[in-house]
């Protein structure tokens, strides 16, 4: 069931690269998402967690990956981790070599995503932190790319002053009713811009 799902997003032009092909086939989604939905993991669709969260559709996590270019040894943040399905996906596609941190503002949910990444191998290539991931993880900045997987109704500033110079910050942006997902470059002291396509995300909760 995986395999014919990576090969719809390969063929739809979603899955570019090699490493993100591998990455999602080598994560099993089913150990991600609540029982119940078992039978659904390979559904292209986000499907519910609990306490408001739910987990992102194989394409978006597969888009967001392809943006931040992975490759081995990178230093990356995630902010809002879910079920921790997100993170180990990086953790593959850098070839667990280098380091993913993630961030969940929700006790509950970090805890259930810290034990799923433990159980499945990650601990030690992924770290889980509970926080308001609207400041980012200082203390292990700077990083070569930031992920976040909730909406935001302005970026916030310390996530882009956590990025490494020629870093990548893939966040979504509520605008005009709606949100877009936008990839942002850092160049010293200017910001690359660029709107990608339209996407529906939770909202970023305030701690």
């Amino acid at each position: 069931m995986a395999t014919r799902l990576v090969d719809e997003l390969t063929r739809e032009g979603i899955i570019k690269s090699e490493r993100v092909r591998k990455a999602l086939l080598s994560v099993p989604r089913e150990e991600f998402v609540m029982p119940e939905y078992r039978m659904m993991a390979y559904e292209d669709r986000p499907l519910p967690l609990f306490a408001g969260a739910t987990i992102s559709a194989p394409h978006m996590v597969a888009m967001m990956c392809e943006l931040v270019e992975p490759r081995p040894g990178m230093r990356i943040l995630e902010v809002g981790t879910g079920s921790g399905y997100h993170a180990a996906v990086c953790a593959e596609a850098i070839e667990r070599r280098g380091k993913v941190y993630t961030i969940e503002i929700v006790k509950e949910l970090a805890v259930y995503a810290a034990q799923n990444i433990e159980r499945l191998g990650y601990w030690g290539v992924v770290e889980v932190f509970h926080g308001d991931g609207r400041w980012g993880l200082g203390r292990h900045a700077p990083f070569d790319a930031i992920i976040v997987t909730a909406a935001t109704a302005a970026i916030p500033r310390p996530l882009v002053d956590q990025l490494r110079d020629g870093g990548v910050l893939v966040i979504p942006v509520e605008e005009d009713g709606g949100q877009v997902l936008y990839r942002l470059v850092k160049r010293g002291e200017k910001i690359e811009k660029r709107a990608v396509t339209y996407v529906l995300f939770v909202p970023m909760r305030e701690g």
